[in-house]
């Protein structure tokens, strides 16, 4: 299996064939994840820096647990405590360590594009683990995986992708990839956190009512209120947020089918989901956490041309 790309920058720059492989492989890696001794040589002698601008928990712990199952040598960056806070430009801190012979390059960015600028001016592959509020390509495989892995598909099945859409990198990558692998898709939330394009540009359905979304669907993808990325304010307070978009026992129950439940985190427990919600019999949310590794794994072996999976 290959890719028709040397990079993952986003969902939009893959094929359906390439999306595929990814999760086609995934599967395999996942059966690797499931043995007692879960480490494989397939990686070994690759270098990787895991370089990261902006904070990330559960992303940057998945990338390196990933690396460290398939046995790459792994460099962690953060750029707080670098050159950076210096004044050192991304190009150069990318050229520095790209001297210590570098194979490949996970990167998360607060600037949109800058994945993009970096593969036109290093030898690398590049990973974009998140770039400004553009795309987040990985968390879009795993949330396709576990769809799949959940239901069986990913053709046909309804998803509703519901809060923060205007902020949100994983809304973008998930809506890319869930239409080309055939998924319906609608999105909810408020209106002022819907940009108004989106509709007539990406070919998917907009809903401002919660629950006539959650009957609709057969997954709710539910993101939290990026707050940080705000610049003004969108909605009066978060307690009326939980009150219009919040997902309940209570709503759930009042359905006339059962859904899956869904969120790429950190959750903000209360407002966007209910505690009983996010850990209920319905949700796969630490599953997307599991798969997360797998997904990675499949991602790092596919760009580095490897042949074959190490047993």
């Amino acid at each position: 299996m290959s890719l028709s790309a040397k990079h993952l920058l986003g969902i939009r720059d893959l094929s359906r064939e390439d999306i595929s492989v990814f999760l086609q492989t995934a599967e395999q890696f996942k059966e690797v994840l499931q043995r007692p001794v879960k480490k494989v040589p397939s990686l070994r002698d690759i270098t990787i820096v895991n370089l990261f601008f902006e904070n990330s928990t559960r992303t940057r712990i998945s990338f390196e647990l990933a690396e460290k199952r398939l046995s790459a040598d792994t460099i962690n960056f953060t750029a707080s405590s670098s050159s950076v806070s210096k004044g050192e430009t991304l190009l150069d801190t990318v050229n520095n360590i790209l001297s210590m012979k570098v194979d490949m390059v996970v990167m998360r960015h607060s600037a949109s594009g800058a994945p993009h600028f970096l593969a036109k001016h290093i030898p690398a592959a590049i990973i974009n683990a998140g770039d400004g509020i553009n795309e987040h390509p990985t968390q879009a495989l795993l949330d396709a995986f576990s769809i799949r892995e959940k239901t069986g598909k990913l053709e046909k099945v309804k998803v509703a992708i519901i809060g923060d859409i205007m902020h949100s990198r994983v809304a973008l990558s998930n809506i890319y990839l869930l239409k080309k692998m055939g998924a319906d898709v609608t999105v909810c939330g408020p209106p002022t956190l819907i940009p108004k394009y989106i509709s007539e540009a990406l070919g998917i359905q907009v809903n401002y009512n919660l629950k006539e979304t959650l009957e609709w669907c057969d997954v709710a993808n539910v993101l939290r209120i990026q707050l940080e990325r705000q610049n003004q304010v969108l909605f009066s307070s978060l307690r009326e947020y939980n009150l219009t978009y919040g997902i309940s026992r209570r709503l759930l129950d009042e359905l006339h089918k059962e859904i899956i439940i869904m969120h790429p985190g950190p959750i903000n427990r209360g407002v966007e989901l209910d505690s009983d919600v996010a850990d209920s019999k319905q949700s796969i949310i630490l599953q997307q956490v599991e798969n997360g590794v797998a997904v990675r794994m499949a991602v790092l072996y596919l760009l580095s041309n490897r042949n074959a999976i190490s047993n």
